[in-house]
């Protein structure tokens, strides 16, 4: 199936087709029509993945490539069921793509399983090494590159942000997805324990796999009177799940840090991240030089610079916190 199409991010006059580019396509890249065609595999559904699409395009046309133009998109999206990510990935090495866009880290994985040939770029939050998809960051052999939010330190600082917000917190609860790769999650919730144990802090980790799995962790959080809340990066908790985990914090008037933005735009309290538009980008741009002749092994994995913190006021005043100074001068963006 095509993607839906979407208005890019920037309108961009484009570069109709090069000549020059196109004699260098191996013969597999082509496709319907001549145009070599790009295969989006996604954990997330079209609506919840939409942004991050259009932001693939927005570094596809920065490096010449406008879709119906002079490339095609077929998109598969398992919808959160990661299970059916290696049969998807399947499909689109059978259909000889030109090449392979990935999120989240399922999906990545998936690709990479499925082909040693043709190139994959993912956008994923995980250690990208540890995770066997690239040898290094700088020199990831082999036809898998791209971006990464992750970086060591970003979950000790989520913890120490909420630390700051929420002082009186002796327990905090941490949800994690059990669908997500064990290689995903492990590292995270290790990195959590020991930030944790350096700030006097418990951890409650609880399994979330569906509504019905938060519904229970919320309830399992008040019966044990944790104090606050850790959202790990997740597709489903950043897509399917949003709204319901930002109303159950609000409900159980629990304070929550989360990974993204537009959670806490909907009422989360507070999020600190690298930005998900600049990894998008990154991975569009990526794409395109690929297709303009690159090899994946010679494009280092990037890594976040710029990491963004967003507070929201209203909650903050709901839940009866008192928000720090040194915290809101900090701020990248407070939502009043």
């Amino acid at each position: 199936m095509k993607c839906t199409s979407l208005p890019l991010l920037k309108r961009r006059d484009f570069i109709s087709l090069l000549g020059g580019a196109a004699a260098g396509w191996p013969v597999v890249a082509r496709a319907q029509q001549g145009l070599p065609v790009i295969g989006l595999l996604s954990g997330f559904s079209p609506a919840s993945g939409a942004e991050t699409l259009a932001v693939f395009r927005q570094g596809l046309s920065e490096a010449g490539f406008t879709e119906h133009q002079n490339i095609g998109i077929e998109c598969r999206w398992a919808e959160y069921r990661y299970e059916k990510l290696p049969a998807m990935a399947a499909d689109l090495v059978r259909r000889q793509v030109a090449l392979i866009l990935t999120m989240p880290t399922a999906a990545a994985l998936a690709a990479k399983a499925a082909t040693t040939t043709i190139p994959v770029v993912f956008t994923i939050a995980g250690d990208p090494v540890q995770l066997g998809l690239v040898a290094s960051l700088a020199r990831p052999r082999g036809n898998v590159t791209g971006t990464t939010f992750y970086v060591a330190q970003l979950g000790s600082r989520q913890l120490e942000v909420l630390h700051q917000l929420v002082p009186r917190a002796t327990t905090v609860g941490v949800l994690v997805n059990p669908n997500q790769p064990a290689a995903n999650v492990e590292p995270q919730v290790r990195a959590l324990e020991l930030a944790a144990a350096a700030l006097g802090l418990q951890l409650r980790v609880l399994k979330v796999a569906g509504e019905f799995d938060a519904r229970a962790a919320f309830d399992t959080l008040a019966r044990e009177r944790v104090d606050a809340l850790f959202v790990t990066t997740d597709a489903l908790f950043s897509g399917q799940l949003r709204d319901l985990l930002v109303a159950l914090a609000a409900l159980h008037r629990l304070p929550a840090v989360y990974p993204w933005r537009d959670q806490v735009a909907g009422g989360g309290l507070i999020s600190y991240a690298s930005s998900l538009f600049d990894a998008g980008r990154h991975a569009g741009i990526c794409a395109g030089r690929i297709l303009n002749g690159a090899k994946p092994a010679d494009l280092p994995a990037i890594q976040p610079t710029k990491f963004e913190l967003v507070i929201n006021l209203k909650t903050a005043k709901a839940l009866g916190l008192d928000v720090l100074d040194k915290l809101l001068a900090i701020a990248d963006e407070v939502i009043e």
